[in-house]
């Protein structure tokens, strides 16, 4: 099992719900959710005419490779309501995988740490509440 970190972030629909429907469908492809951060209220990021988001981090464990963990976010954006839209638009729901253990990985559509993590207060201050530095992973 691999401690994963992941990013939930929602600003379309009933936000709560939203965030809760994506704890449980990640439960259900296999996220064993061991903690979770407070959701917070945040402006939206990259492009900013748009409603403000709830966001949190959860940690879990994973039995798969970073690649099925992938698979198994999109699937529940999927399912929680997201479509194909403008990078950084308006989302029903939006799971980003932040750290999967100490792994690095480089790929075309999966980069892990995920590149943006320094560059969201609200991602560091969640980790931090979960007492995670990401610069301070080996």
């Amino acid at each position: 099992m691999t401690t994963v970190y992941l990013g939930l972030g929602s600003n379309l629909g009933t936000r709560p719900r939203n965030l809760s429907a994506a704890r449980r469908r990640l439960r259900e492809k296999g996220v064993r959710i061991l903690r979770q951060s407070h959701v917070i209220e945040t402006e939206p990021w990259g492009v900013a005419d748009q409603p403000k988001f709830l966001n949190q981090v959860v940690e879990g464990e994973w039995e798969g490779s970073p690649r099925q963990l992938l698979r198994a976010a999109k699937a529940v954006e999927r399912e929680g309501g997201r479509r194909a839209a403008k990078r950084w638009g308006p989302r029903a729901i939006d799971v980003d995988i932040l750290l999967f253990g100490t792994q690095r990985v480089k790929e075309q559509d999966l980069v892990i740490p995920h590149p943006l993590i320094a560059a969201r207060r609200f991602v560091l201050d969640s980790l931090g509440e979960l007492g995670v530095k990401p610069g301070a992973r080996s």
